[in-house]
């Protein structure tokens, strides 16, 4: 029998807290029952196993992501977009490092695509519509931006980039004028 007050979302929400927490590898069926002081047989009946837990957080994370950088998005284009989005980003792992990392999960195709990960794709591409690039460079500046931003975030994240001048801020906005510059002058094929 479940446990009273134990849900899937209830887990799924104190799973992603414990990601933020512990790091998102650390997040299992186990350590989520030892939280909750439940027996691991009583999560059973919400959580397949710690794989479904993750993925679970994974789509949780890709949801609050999408929602924060549509609002974000909300009256902007062009370089204002594209600062806004980046931020969002930069913000939440910043706020939920494993919240971050988990929307990095690697999903089934069918997860995936019934994902939030669709929205952050839509609203890449609708960013770089103020850019006026056509297919296949709107895709390839799509994978651009994804790998710059992804790619910051972690290396800032692992203090990559705290052992020298000048501040990772003041790089992260020169960055973020340089992908505007290039976004403006894409180079022809």
């Amino acid at each position: 029998m479940a446990r009273i007050g134990l849900t899937a979302e209830r887990l799924t929400q104190a799973g992603a807290e414990l990601a933020d927490e512990v790091g998102f590898d650390q997040v299992t069926v186990s350590a989520l029952a030892r939280q909750f002081d439940v027996k691991v047989a009583s999560l059973y009946s919400h959580l397949k196993n710690s794989q479904d837990l993750r993925t679970k957080i994974a789509l949780l994370a890709l949801e609050e992501l999408a929602d924060r950088c549509a609002a974000a998005l909300a009256g902007r284009a062009s370089k204002d977009a594209l600062t806004a989005f980046a931020n969002v980003y930069r913000d939440y792992a910043r706020e939920h490092p494993g919240r971050y990392t988990a929307a990095q999960l690697k999903l089934d195709h069918e997860t995936a695509l019934a994902s939030a990960g669709v929205r952050h794709a839509q609203m890449t591409r609708a960013i770089l519509r103020g850019y006026d690039l056509a297919e296949p460079d709107q895709t390839h500046a799509v994978r651009l931006l994804g790998s710059v931003f992804h790619g910051y975030v972690s290396l800032e994240a692992t203090g990559g980039f705290s052992h020298s001048a000048p501040d990772s801020q003041e790089s992260w906005s020169r960055v973020l004028d340089a992908l505007d510059a290039l976004l403006r002058n894409w180079p022809a094929a």
